[in-house]
């Protein structure tokens, strides 16, 4: 059976899940109850010198029939004495000494960091994680993403910390830079154990358009908050896998962003993540969400004959490639398998208008079942992703396998197009409608085109 065990920079916890530093972990009642149910760790809301936060906090998108795919928050870091938030830590430590308690620090000169490192160490905190990824509120005054936005300011202050630091460091980054991994190197070269990310991303969620203000509104005002929850997963991926590919972060990672299900965690895990971290599903669905998150893993494990978490860490790294060293050979070309079609057309309108013109129609108007025109397919996928019957519509591979060209190794010989009108470009071998077809009456296309 697998062993969920994790160790983090030399934190260890029963699991790889973590609340992140969030509401949910807002005072010892609530990490209490978490660990209870099963979670293996808490970040704690991050303690600092306490603010006085504004009514109301949050904002979401919705998309069609799903809550809060995106969540925005403008909440600040505690509100809570630090002398209560330390006994809290103490007496969860003392309840559950096998799970991971982090604290989340946030404050300003060298004096306060050396200060409440020490605070925290004597409450029994396992680890620190240094908030240098709140995009609002904070960042106003010189914390949050402004150090995380300067990778020299990140480092000198990872270095005070490490001076009087006798537990793990974890350093988080913010998304809202253009390269993450220039902090993420200088949390290596400030004496960081490890990095987490990512942090919220900048963000407006939406207006109300009676009152023109944007969401959430404080009495008919708003300002940016910090985004989150499911949509902000594939931005964090990519953060955290070019984090994981860069030889000079040597550190392990703590992976978070979107996570809301077993398949979620597992591929942060093989894209370099030790373990992840939690905030909007729990704050969404609550702490028995964890049953769920173990219990998948574990059988994903099992399936996959992983014994512990590092034996699958980091798989997926090495297919992931710049664009230039994929194989211009490879051909795949879409299928439809008309058993299960609906008769949407959705397939069609989007190839039709939004990509390549390779699917037709039957002229037999009662025959609502699309065909793809292979010749003309590219293989972009759009059809397969937009068809609300999974499994309909397959990609099928048509190349035999036996060649590889990439566009470096095409560059290499020479053998790439040089002009505006280069023979060599792709955009000339395939058939594309004249303009004027546009403005005709819409025929359905059923016959084979390579040859109009």
């Amino acid at each position: 059976m697998a062993n969920l065990q994790s160790n983090l920079a030399g934190i260890k916890s029963p699991n790889p899940f973590w609340l992140a530093s969030a509401p949910p972990t807002n005072s010892g009642y609530q990490v209490m109850k978490a660990f209870d149910a099963g979670w293996g760790g808490a970040v704690w809301k991050t303690l600092g010198v306490p603010v006085v936060n504004v009514s109301s906090r949050y904002g979401s998108v919705n998309y069609r029939n799903s809550r809060m795919i995106g969540f925005n928050n403008i909440e600040l870091i505690t509100d809570r004495p630090l002398r209560d938030n330390l006994r809290e830590i103490t007496e969860v430590k003392k309840r559950f000494p096998d799970h991971a308690v982090i604290a989340s620090l946030m404050v300003e000169t060298k004096e306060q960091w050396h200060e409440i490192m020490r605070q925290v160490t004597d409450a029994g905190a396992d680890g620190v994680e240094l908030n240098f990824g709140c995009p609002h509120g904070m960042c106003e005054r010189g914390m949050g993403s402004a150090v995380g936005q300067e990778p020299k300011v990140l480092k000198t202050i990872v270095s005070w910390v490490k001076e009087v630091a006798t537990i793990p460091v974890i350093v988080k980054l913010t998304p809202n830079i253009t390269d993450i991994t220039r902090p993420a190197v200088a949390a290596v070269e400030g004496g960081g154990d490890a990095i987490s990310l990512i942090n919220t991303i900048q963000s407006l969620v939406g207006v109300d358009i009676d009152n023109f203000v944007p969401y959430p509104v404080v009495d008919g005002k708003s300002t940016n908050g910090g985004y989150c929850g499911p949509a902000v997963k594939p931005i964090a991926m990519n953060m955290l896998k070019n984090c994981a590919q860069n030889p000079n972060v040597t550190i392990p990672i703590s992976g978070i962003g979107g996570i809301e299900n077993w398949r979620d965690a597992v591929e942060f895990i093989l894209l370099g993540a030790t373990n992840v971290q939690v905030c909007t599903a729990v704050m969404h669905y609550g702490f028995g969400i964890i049953r769920e998150l173990t219990d998948g893993l574990e059988r994903y494990m099992d399936e996959k004959g992983f014994q512990t978490i590092d034996d699958m860490r980091g798989l997926a790294l090495p297919n992931i490639k710049h664009w230039e060293d994929l194989n211009l050979k490879y051909k795949v070309v879409a299928s439809i398998n008309p058993d299960k079609c609906i008769g949407c057309q959705l397939c069609y309108t989007a190839c039709e208008d939004g990509a390549h013109q390779a699917i037709g129609l039957s002229t037999n108007l009662s025959d609502r079942i699309p065909h793809i025109i292979e010749e003309n397919c590219v293989g972009c996928n759009l059809c397969s992703l937009v068809c609300p019957v999974e499994e309909c519509i397959t990609m099928e591979r048509r190349d035999d396998g036996t060649e590889t060209k990439t566009w470096a190794d095409r560059t290499a010989a020479g053998n790439i197009p040089t002009t505006f009108n280069d023979e060599l470009a792709g955009g000339l071998h395939h058939w594309v409608p004249e303009p004027g077809d546009a403005l005709k009456k819409r025929v359905p296309r059923h016959y084979k085109v390579s040859g109009e």
